[in-house]
């Protein structure tokens, strides 16, 4: 079983997001958090948008792996909104959170996670794709949620399973635990490949 193979390591999830912590802790993996300052979070202007949070990850998994113990396990992640064809990230203010809001009204975009799994025997790097369609929302619902709630530390400046997510997100495709920054279906099933064979 997978949980059993997770045992023989350290895991340590290398993310500053209360979401992702709660999120892990729910497959019944132990961990720890351990976070670097300063990565480059950059990518390549030409690079597709559906590849950037996967890229991201795996740039952030190369950061930690100079430090990495010879029994650690380290998973790295990182969430992009995709609107058309351009990258929401995380708002600069309660502005630009309420003018992204605005964009996401009444369409469908993306949420992509990419994740990175290291050890010392090998690399596992995948990404998650999620549609979400949000009905319109009035100014003052948008704006009743930048006051009341924390967009700011959010891609695409809102948490779906907060009272946006719950009033205004109409239709979701694929899995809903990967906009909130981890795919656990997929996660799951990666760490069982790359422990446990296929």
């Amino acid at each position: 079983m997978l949980l059993e193979q997770l045992s023989k390591y350290k895991v340590v999830l290398a993310s500053n997001s209360p979401r992702r912590r709660e999120l892990l802790a729910d497959l019944g993996i132990n961990f720890e958090v351990r976070t670097i300052k300063g990565i480059d979070e950059s990518y390549p202007p030409e690079l597709p948008v559906l590849e950037i949070a996967e890229y991201i990850s795996r740039k952030k998994a190369h950061a930690h792996q100079a430090q990495m113990a010879d029994d650690e396990l380290v998973i790295t992640a990182d969430t992009v909104v995709i609107l058309g064809n351009e990258v929401l990230g995380k708002p600069k203010d309660a502005a630009d959170a309420c003018r992204m809001l605005r964009e996401l009204s009444g369409k469908t975009h993306k949420v992509v996670t990419g994740v990175t799994i290291v050890s010392k025997s090998g690399t596992r790097s995948f990404s998650a794709v999620t549609d979400v369609e949000f009905a319109p929302l009035s100014d003052e619902e948008i704006e009743h949620y930048v006051s009341h709630y924390r967009p700011l530390d959010k891609a695409g400046a809102y948490g779906i399973q907060e009272w946006i997510g719950c009033m205004g997100v109409r239709h979701i495709s694929g899995s809903f635990y990967n906009v909130m920054g981890l795919p656990l279906h997929r996660l799951y099933n990666e760490l069982h490949n790359m422990l446990c064979g296929s």
